[in-house]
C-alpha cells in the first residue's frame, strides 16, 4: 500500500481518537461494531459517525456491513497511528521517499529536526506474495486466532530486540533507534544490497567476512535463516552490514542445522555464480569440515557462554528450557560423583531384596491337597459346616413330631447323611442365587432403558413426570391424592 502522508497534516485529534478506538476494538473483533467505536471514542453529539466518514474517504478504515455495521483499521490507518506517536516523541519530523520494498515490509527515509536521515521500516504481513506466515514464522506461538496488524506488530518488536542485542555485542547491524506498533526506526546504512554489486576489489575478503558473520552468529546461539545477497549491505569500502532479523532462530531449534547449511549454501552459490569463486575452507581460525567441500560445519561450532538466544528467548529456545537443562546437568553431575560410592550398597540391597521377594513368593504358594490328608484350615471349615448342617438337620413331620436325621443319640453322624444334606443345601442356595441374579439383571435392564430414553429425549424420567402432583396444596390433583391416602 502506498504511504501518502499528505493527509496526515489535516487530521484532527478527534480523527486520531476514533482511529485509536478502532484499534482497541480490534483486540476482540475482526470487524468492530460502529456502536462500540462510538462508545470507546466518547465523542459528543454523534461526532464519531462524522469522523468515520472522513476516515473512510482517506482509506484509513474499511467499512463492512455483511453481518453487521462495522469498521476495521487498514494498514494506512495503522501507519498514521505509529507515525503520529513517533513524531510526538520527537524521533523524526518528516517522511521522505520509499527506498525499499519486500514481501513483509516497506522501507522509507525519515529525517529528524537537525537533518539526520534515518530509515523507517513498516512491517506489512499478509500480502498475497507471502501469506504462509503461520508455517514460516513463529510469531503466533500458541495462539490460534490472529489478524495481520497484530502479527506485523509482533514482527517489529522481535526485529527491534534482535537488532538492539546484536548491536550491543558488536555485530555489523543498523543502530536501533525506536519502535512503535509495526514501525521500526533504525540508522540508514550507507551502501547497496549485495545483489546489486557486479564487481568487488577483494571478493575473497568479502566472502570470508560474510562466512565469519554466519559462524559468529552461531557461536552466540543464533541463526539468521535468511542470510543471502538480498539481506547483506556493502558500502564503497566493502564494509559488510547484515539486515532483516525477524526470522532468526536459536541453535537449539530442531531444524537449526538445516537453516545453517542453507545460509552457507546461499553464500557459496552466489559468490560462485557472480564472482567465480570456488569452494574452499572457511575464514582463518574457524573450524571447517574435513570433507571435500570444505564448508563450515554446524556440529563443529562451539557455543560461547554469552548466548543471545537465551537473552532474547529466540525460536526453539526459551528461558524455561534453559533452567530445566541446567537443573538436569547438575543432577547428572551429582549422580556421576556419587555413582562409585553407591555401587556396593546397591548390590547389597539387591541381594537382600531378592531374599525378601523369594520369601514372599514361598509364603504365597498354594497348599496342595493330598487325597488322604486335608490341611488344617480346610478341616476347621468342614467342622463348622458339619455343625451348621446338624442344626438344620431337624425337621417337623406332618403330625407335629420333631424328627432328627441323626441315627444315634451319642452325637455320631452318618457320613452319607451329612453328604446328602450338604448337597441339598448347595442346590437350594444355587437356585436362590440364580433367582436373585435374574431379578437384578431385569432391574438393571429397566434402569438402563429408562436412562437411554431420557438421554435421547424420547421419554422423561418418572420423577419429572410426577413432580407436578406435589406443587401447591390447592390443586385438584393434590386433593385427590390426600383423599386416596385417607382411604
Amino acid at each position: 500500500m502506498k504511504l501518502d502522508v499528505n493527509a496526515l497534516r489535516y487530521l484532527s485529534k478527534d480523527d486520531f481518537r476514533v482511529l485509536t478506538a478502532c484499534e482497541m476494538g480490534m483486540r476482540n473483533h475482526e470487524i468492530v461494531p460502529a456502536e462500540l467505536v462510538d462508545r470507546i471514542a466518547g465523542l459528543k453529539h454523534g461526532g464519531t459517525y462524522k469522523v468515520l466518514r472522513n476516515l473512510l474517504k482517506n482509506k484509513l478504515v474499511h467499512h463492512d456491513c455483511k453481518k453487521y455495521d462495522g469498521f476495521r483499521l487498514t494498514y494506512l490507518g495503522y501507519d498514521f497511528l505509529a507515525i503520529k506517536t513517533l513524531v510526538n516523541r520527537g524521533v523524526f519530523a518528516s517522511v521522505g521517499r520509499q527506498i525499499g520494498v519486500g514481501k513483509e515490509s516497506d522501507i522509507f527515509e525519515v529525517a529528524t529536526e537537525d537533518g539526520t536521515v534515518l530509515a523507517m521500516k513498516l512491517h506489512r504481513l499478509g500480502r498475497t506474495s507471502f501469506r504462509a506466515v503461520k508455517s514460516k514464522r513463529d510469531y503466533l506461538a500458541h495462539r490460534r486466532s490472529f489478524n495481520w496488524l497484530y502479527l506485523s506488530r509482533l514482527a517489529a518488536l522481535k526485529e527491534f530486540a534482535f537488532m538492539k542485542a546484536l548491536g550491543d555485542h558488536g555485530f555489523p547491524v543498523p543502530t536501533a533507534v525506536d519502535c512503535n506498533r509495526h514501525c521500526v526506526i533504525m540508522s540508514l546504512v550507507p551502501g547497496y544490497p549485495l545483489v546489486q554489486i557486479r564487481e568487488l576489489q577483494n571478493p575473497d575478503d568479502v566472502f570470508d567476512k560474510i562466512l565469519g558473520l554466519v559462524i559468529r552468529l552461531a557461536e552466540h546461539g543464533l541463526i539468521h535463516c535468511d542470510f543471502n545477497e538480498f539481506n547483506i549491505m556493502i558500502d564503497d569500502d566493502e564494509t559488510v552490514t547484515m539486515i532483516d532479523f525477524p526470522q532468526m532462530v536459536s541453535v537449539s531449534h530442531r531444524n537449526a542445522q538445516m537453516y545453517f547449511d542453507r545460509d552457507i549454501g546461499c553464500i557459496y552459490k552466489f559468490f560462485n555464480k557472480r564472482f567465480n569463486l570456488t569452494e574452499k575452507g572457511g575464514q582463518d581460525g574457524s573450524e571447517t569440515d574435513d570433507d571435500d567441500s570444505g564448508r563450515p560445519s554446524f556440529l563443529s561450532i562451539q557455543k560461547s557462554s554469552g548466548a543471545l538466544d537465551k537473552e532474547l528467548a529466540a525460536s526453539g529456545f526459551t528461558k524455561k528450557e534453559q533452567v530445566e537443562i541446567e537443573k538436569f546437568i547438575d543432577e547428572n553431575a551429582e549422580e556421576h560423583d556419587s555413582g562409585s560410592d553407591d555401587e556396593d550398597s546397591t548390590s547389597e540391597q539387591e541381594s537382600e531384596g531378592g531374599d525378601a521377594v523369594s520369601a514372599e513368593i514361598s509364603s504365597l504358594k498354594i497348599v496342595d491337597q493330598d487325597p488322604a490328608g486335608v490341611p488344617d484350615h480346610v478341616v476347621m471349615d468342614s467342622d463348622k459346616h458339619e455343625t451348621s448342617s446338624k442344626e438344620h438337620a431337624t425337621s417337623t413331620s406332618p403330625s407335629g413330631e420333631n424328627k432328627s436325621t441323626d441315627p444315634t443319640d451319642d452325637g455320631i453322624e452318618d457320613p452319607k447323611g451329612a453328604e446328602s444334606g450338604g448337597d441339598d443345601d448347595d442346590d437350594s442356595s444355587e437356585d436362590t442365587e440364580d433367582e436373585d441374579d435374574a431379578l437384578l439383571t431385569k432391574q438393571l435392564n429397566k434402569q438402563r432403558k429408562r436412562a437411554m430414553a431420557a438421554a435421547l429425549g424420547r421419554r422423561r424420567p418418572l420423577n419429572s413426570r410426577n413432580a407436578y402432583k406435589d406443587k401447591g396444596k390447592g390443586t385438584m390433583n393434590s386433593k385427590i391424592q390426600r383423599q386416596a391416602c385417607q382411604w
